[in-house]
């Protein structure tokens, strides 16, 4: 049957011994504090110090005596009392702010009497600010003079309280046996103290130093350890803290060795602390309700309809069958704790109104038996029970609904984000498939053995999940475990859809565990390196299509948030950033239309280069890298003229040999380049043959000789045998003949057709034969006119004088 919430009446406070003034002190002051015994018969009311009548009154339900003391103005009144959990009589102590300490209980007599007092300052000079009371102890926070270590100063003052604790403990039937004082912190600031059965909570206050506002501790007496939390940072950090070995801190030195704590963040805004069972319950002013963990994980519970108004508005939390219920003025919320949904909202006809924490298990009376398993409110109208009720004549959930909102209610504990899962969202989300597939069985769609088959391998890597939580919870091998964890999460989320609360987690992921990180896209990806300085990939295609999807062109990723081919591309810059330059080209091979390599996009390389910074602040080497690789032609020639500006021949050869065979045109342009470089200086002389190499085959010796004078210097005056001294050469046949040599080899023109250049380049270098001497043929002075006075005899070569 669908449940539903209800107030179900106890007592009206007529069975309470002072049940007249117990009605006028709830309805009167709002600021009154209120507790309960242990045994659910007494209640503790009390006006602390600055209200207008401090008073003390303790009431019990049934026969017994009753407790009322008041003190005048003038005198000073206890800061806080608290029940202890005696199990042969009841009992309460009283904590003053000069450091007097009470201890009262109610014997078989008449009525209340004074056990023991003591004082926890005895020196002198410090008073007590904050007290709880856990299980057989006594733990306070109390501020010293900061003058007397010879520190001035807001920061001194700041940090000049201590921590400190004591055992108390019943002794015969009529003593109590207090031990002796141990200081768990030194020079820490003011924290407000509260306690549940098995934790003490440290708690930033309003006058808490700003620096270390969002910083809370839980002390774990029976565990003999402090864990040192911040919710807004998520992080935590556990230490040894064991009163009984003469553990003791320096707040300063703690947080000091634990990195990443003191990170610039703003104080909590709290309005309301709650310690239950479960951790400590806070609400803040945007009606946001969070649980801190025992082991220092904080998650989101709900959100209420209304928020509180200042701190002047009354709230109360607690909790009850896994529900949360919440009183904010006259109004009771109840939220359930695994999805926080809203399941009920009640008007109460009061705002003056206290939740009591429910009996300790085996005091409770056959009344409290009856109503075991909610929560008591106390108003001045009566007691009553928070619980839930079954309402008749209506249709019982569905079996499949009853599987999605358990699921919702498993995830949401297991989860390390803070946003809600609901019913809905696991019902059309293929993230979470072990819901949908016992829905599935549950209509009859597929037999238990198919879904074995199925689920067997998460079922697996959840049972190794949950042993690895355990381990980190106890921890045993912290930084091991947070690796595998991390681990693990990289490779849940890259089978979700890396959008919203996915892409930040994955962020976050890789800001405090690259390694891991970078080790499971590793085993995702199967990279491995084939020998050539190359990478190779062996992952289906919808792997690399959710690595390579990007955000739309001109827009910035999600609150900052980098695309998940952006946050490989950094990790790889940190850890190993001569591997990038091949992921990118690897990548480039696996993109697809859309994939963010071949579609519409930024190219890959263009990606890569943003994610090393602006123009002039990236790393050189790997620019060039990238830009080699990318195999676009702007890019390879924007890198081949940096190249050749430093005059790296020899890397600007090999780039354009590699391309060569792919791209023609690119390589034509890379030798039209380097050539312009050869006819200007000799530098290049000795890569000749690499140059030779780089030539294209359909290039002519003409076409060769004429981009030659292209680039040729000018020569302002006439040509010398010999350089000046200091003077660059300048292009020599001899150089010129191995490239013409490489033209005609290659452009050899076919049939009857010859080169200009063809006798050149047909020489066999040896010189042709000389001549026979014979009779010469006198020239026709008709053709030659002026060379009659010239002859040729026959034999030699001479003059005949005609005078």
């Amino acid at each position: 049957m669908k449940r539903a919430g209800t107030l179900r009446l106890l007592t009206d406070l007529s069975n309470f011994s002072g049940a007249a003034q117990l009605r006028e002190l709830l309805a009167g002051d709002p600021a009154v504090r209120v507790r309960c015994s242990p045994d659910g018969r007494h209640l503790l009311l009390l006006r602390p110090p600055g209200a207008p009548a401090p008073q003390l009154l303790v009431a019990v339900r049934g026969p017994g005596p009753e407790l009322e003391r008041t003190w005048p103005a003038g005198q000073s009144s206890p800061l806080d009392a608290f029940f202890l959990p005696w199990p042969a009589r009841p009992a309460l102590v009283l904590v003053w702010e000069s450091g007097l300490a009470e201890v009262w209980s109610a014997e078989m007599g008449p009525g209340w009497r004074m056990l023991q007092s003591t004082e926890l300052c005895p020196g002198g000079g410090a008073r007590v600010v904050a007290v709880a009371a856990p299980r057989g102890r006594l733990v306070w926070c109390e501020e010293r003079q900061a003058s007397s270590e010879g520190q001035v100063g807001p920061p001194a003052v700041a940090f000049s309280h201590c921590v400190c604790v004591r055992t108390l403990e019943p002794s015969g039937e009529a003593g109590t046996n207090l031990g002796r004082t141990h200081i768990l912190l030194h020079h820490c600031p003011f924290f407000g103290l509260l306690a549940s059965r098995k934790d003490v909570f440290l708690v930033p206050t309003a006058t808490t130093w700003p620096g270390v506002g969002h910083i809370l501790l839980i002390w774990s007496p029976g565990k003999g350890k402090v864990v040192v939390a911040a919710p807004c940072l998520g992080l935590s950090h556990s230490k040894s803290l064991n009163p009984g070995r003469g553990d003791t801190w320096d707040f300063r030195t703690l947080l000091r060795g634990l990195p990443g704590l003191l990170s610039p963040r703003q104080p909590l805004t709290v309005h309301t602390w709650a310690p239950t069972p479960h951790g400590l319950l806070w609400l803040d002013f945007r009606g946001a309700v969070s649980l801190v963990q025992p082991h220092g994980g904080t998650r989101a519970v709900g959100t209420l309809q209304e928020a509180p108004v200042g701190l002047a508005g009354s709230a109360a939390l607690g909790t009850f069958h896994g529900t949360l219920a919440c009183v904010l003025g006259s109004t009771l919320e109840l939220l359930d704790m695994g999805s926080g949904q809203l399941l009920e909202r009640k008007v109460l006809s009061t705002d003056r109104v206290h939740l009591l924490e429910p009996p300790a298990p085996g005091t409770e009376d056959e009344e409290e038996l009856e109503t075991r398993g909610g929560l008591r409110l106390l108003s001045a109208l009566g007691l009553f029970r928070v619980g839930w009720g079954t309402l008749q004549g209506l249709e019982l959930p569905s079996a499949e609904d009853l599987v999605f909102e358990e699921a919702c209610e498993y995830y949401q504990r297991r989860s390390l984000r803070g946003a809600q899962l609901t019913p809905e969202e696991l019902r059309h989300n293929s993230t979470f498939r072990a819901p949908q597939a016992l829905a599935s069985i549950l209509q009859g769609h597929v037999s238990p053995s198919t879904l074995l088959t199925t689920l067997r391998a998460e079922l697996r890597d959840y049972r190794g999940l949950e042993h690895l939580k355990a381990q980190l919870v106890a921890g045993d091998e912290e930084e091991a475990g947070w690796t595998e964890l991390a681990e693990h999460e990289v490779a849940r989320l890259l089978r979700t859809e890396l959008v919203g609360d996915q892409l930040t987690q994955l962020n976050t992921i890789f800001q405090t565990l690259p390694t891991a990180a970078w080790g499971a896209i590793l085993r995702a990806l199967q990279l491995q390196p084939d020998g050539n300085g190359r990478l190779r990939s062996q992952a289906p295609p919808d792997v690399w299509k959710k690595v390579l999807a990007g955000t739309a062109t001109g827009k910035e990723p999600p609150n900052g948030m980098l695309p998940l081919f952006e946050l490989l591309c950094q990790c790889l810059c940190r850890l190993e950033p001569q591997w990038l330059p091949p992921f990118v080209e690897l990548a480039q091979q696996q993109g697809g239309p859309g994939w963010g390599a071949g579609g519409p996009g930024l190219p890959l390389y263009r990606r890569a280069l943003a994610v090393l910074g602006k123009d002039g602040t990236r790393p050189e080497a790997l620019e060039l890298d990238l830009l080699l690789g990318s195999g676009r032609p702007k890019a390879v020639l924007q890198a081949v003229g940096q190249l050749v500006q430093k005059e790296q021949w020899e890397r600007v050869l090999e780039a354009g040999l590699a391309l060569s065979p792919s791209s023609p045109l690119l390589r034509s342009e890379i030798f039209k380049l380097l050539l312009a470089e050869f006819a200007q200086h000799r530098r290049l002389d000795a890569h000749l043959p690499l140059l030779c190499r780089l030539c294209p085959p359909d290039l002519a010796p003409a076409e060769l000789l004429l981009l030659l004078r292209t680039h040729l210097p000018d020569e302002l005056e006439p040509p010398t045998p010999f350089p000046e001294p200091g003077a660059e050469p300048s292009l020599t046949v001899g150089l010129l003949r191995t490239l013409l040599e490489q033209t005609g080899t290659q452009g050899q023109p076919s049939g009857s057709v010859l080169s200009l250049y063809e006798d050149i380049l047909g020489d066999s270098g040896t010189p042709p034969p000389t001549p026979p001497r014979g009779p010469m043929t006198t020239l026709q002075a008709s053709e030659h006119p002026g060379l009659e006075a010239w002859a040729l005899p026959e034999q030699g070569l001479g003059v005949t004088d005609t005078g």
